[in-house]
């Protein structure tokens, strides 16, 4: 019974396990969602994704954070965030998990913001807005995968700046208390929080590492631009079935295929970066901020430990001066002692009885030579710096 219970539990552990690494909520750009069950190979041929960067979202493996641009995905791997975006839709994984949940809701509320200016309207609202659209340029400006890209790098962001915060306000009282009291439960505590503050530290720094160098690398920057690599065509550039029948139009489409084209060849020429990189620097300074935090609170930490490495010098170095004390009395009352046995062993001497007192003046005289030489012991010492004035 033992081991049917025991395969039973491994088995539930497995399904679980399964069913968290096969949920996915997919969002397009008109703000529809759809929940996912899928296995990996339903997700790779839906976005033509490879196994390998696929598996670097699965949530059993330990990858570090990365940012990918591959042909028509990016591939993004953000702590608890793993998401595939291409160019009209997004992935994430483990939809329902509680610290999802907030980015789900952010991509729902600022992914469909272009379209749902047009939704709803009539047939001549409808084409005014997409010639808006096209002649202002903002589809080309602001892809559909940059909205997506800055909902999670502002979600990571936010919630790695956020721990900080947490972290720096448990921190600072509990060296405090530290510096005034020294305990084994202060230490404690202490040790945990810095423990608490490396883990962060690497986490903040894998993700500044990966945006620094998509910045530092223009062609992995151009790799991210989804909309570029599209072939440049009506149905493309229009991103919406409703408006399809819009491009048809021997006027308007044909003034929006004009203007994407020239927009895109353009942009596509200069192979111009700009835009994506005044995003990532912005999450980059954000991200920087943070670890700055991190480090001020590292140092904070190091100058408390100096403080009471000092602190424990002090009390060792008083404790050795109370040792030279009291080895200095040791040595002279065993002196002292040394007289007294003498004069107490048996050995016969004529001298006692004419001298009836010459016993209190052997105690006078021992004790004021002990004396006298423990008085310069500690004159020597503290001559030769060895213990305080």
């Amino acid at each position: 019974m033992g081991s049917s219970g025991s395969v039973v539990e491994l088995q539930s552990s497995l399904q679980k396990k399964t069913a968290v690494s096969r949920s996915w909520i997919l969002l397009d750009h008109n703000g529809n969602e759809t929940i996912l069950d899928v296995d990996k190979y339903a997700i790779m041929s839906r976005v033509q994704i490879h196994a390998r960067d696929l598996r670097i979202l699965d949530p059993l493996l330990s990858y570090p954070s990365n940012i990918l641009g591959r042909e028509k995905v990016i591939v993004l791997n953000l702590e608890h965030i793993k998401a595939i975006i291409t160019a009209e839709e997004v992935l994430l994984r483990d939809p329902l998990d509680d610290k999802v949940v907030p980015v789900v809701e952010e991509l729902r509320r600022r992914l469909p913001q272009v379209n749902a200016t047009c939704q709803g309207q009539g047939e001549e609202e409808e084409i005014s807005c997409a010639q808006n659209d096209v002649e202002s340029g903002d589809e080309i400006e602001f892809p559909f995968e940059f909205r997506a890209l800055e909902v999670a790098l502002e979600a990571i962001c936010s919630f790695l700046d956020a721990q900080a915060r947490d972290l720096e306000t448990a921190t600072y009282p509990a060296l405090d208390e530290l510096t005034s009291k020294i305990s084994s439960r202060n230490l404690d505590k202490v040790r945990k929080l810095k423990s608490s503050m490396t883990r962060l530290t690497n986490r903040v720094q894998k993700v500044r590492d990966e945006l620094e160098q998509l910045l530092d690398d223009d062609d992995d920057m151009a790799d991210l631009y989804l909309s570029r690599k599209l072939d440049v065509s009506p149905s493309a550039v229009s991103g919406s079935g409703s408006l399809n029948w819009v491009v048809n139009s021997p006027t308007i489409g044909s003034k929006i295929s004009r203007a994407s084209r020239g927009s895109a060849t353009t942009v596509q020429g200069e192979n111009d970066v700009e835009e994506l990189e005044m995003l990532l620097e912005a999450y980059f300074m954000q991200i920087d901020g943070t670890l700055n935090k991190l480090t001020t609170l590292r140092e904070y930490i190091d100058d408390t430990e100096d403080y009471i490495n000092i602190q424990l010098d002090n009390h060792r170095n008083q404790l050795i001066q109370l040792e030279l004390f009291l080895s200095s009395g040791t040595v002279c009352l065993s002196i002292y002692s040394l007289v007294a046995a003498i004069f107490g062993m048996n050995i016969p001497y004529t001298w006692k009885e004419g001298h009836g007192y010459i016993f209190k003046w052997v105690v006078i005289l021992s004790g004021m030579v002990c004396g006298s030489l423990f008085l310069s012991i500690i004159s020597y010492a503290r001559q030769k710096g060895l213990v305080g004035s």
